[in-house]
């Protein structure tokens, strides 16, 4: 597969045909751009990173480091899944690689919360769904990674179950059984812990 060339992203959408599309009818694999990728998948990719490492400057870092490495990558795509499940799963071992390292393990995560940004009429309500949506993220976050995985593709990643199987290298029965489990495992966990619930 051709990468565009490096010298800026000037070069005419003719030449580069419009965003990620082929270019050139000899072509048989699509060619994607940085910039066409970073538009139309940055926001899945800034999700998922901070799905995982639970800070949005955290977040912000792995998605540069998610697009460098696609990046440098690109031309290695085979276009055997699609290209928005390849760059999640570049995210997902983004984080994994950054959840293993040795800063994150010395340095805590602040979280910060935004003053002076609600009104007195919903701010109770809006604090209560932060508060839930913070509560659920940590109990998915807390459980086993083959569970944590699996509920990630299924529910944040919206993919099917043959779709994640594929992912994650297992069958779809595994699937099934982890996420029924990883199901499990949250209605203990959360039981008590949400107001709704």
């Amino acid at each position: 597969m051709r990468i565009p060339p490096s010298n800026g992203w000037k070069e005419s959408a003719r030449e580069l045909g419009k965003g990620n599309q082929p270019v050139g009818k000899e072509e048989k694999k699509p060619m994607y751009t940085l910039e066409g990728l970073m538009r139309e998948y940055g926001n899945d990719v800034l999700r998922m990173a901070y799905l995982y490492v639970k800070d949005m400057h955290a977040a912000e870092d792995v998605f540069q480091d998610v697009f460098l490495k696609v990046n440098q990558k690109l031309d290695t795509y085979e276009g055997k899944a699609s290209i928005k499940t390849w760059l999640l799963s570049v995210t997902m071992n983004t984080c994994k690689d950054y959840l293993k390292s040795a800063y994150q393990k010395r340095v805590v995560p602040m979280f910060d919360y935004l003053e002076g940004e609600l009104d007195a009429e919903d701010g109770f309500r809006r604090i209560e769904q932060m508060e839930t949506a913070r509560t659920v993220r940590e109990a998915v976050q807390g459980l086993p990674e083959p569970y944590r995985d699996v509920v990630i593709c299924v529910y944040f990643r919206e993919m099917g179950m043959e779709e994640t199987a594929r992912e994650l290298g297992i069958s779809t029965g595994t699937v099934k059984s982890r996420l029924f489990r990883a199901k499990e495992k949250l209605k203990r966990g959360l039981e008590g812990r949400l107001a709704d619930a």
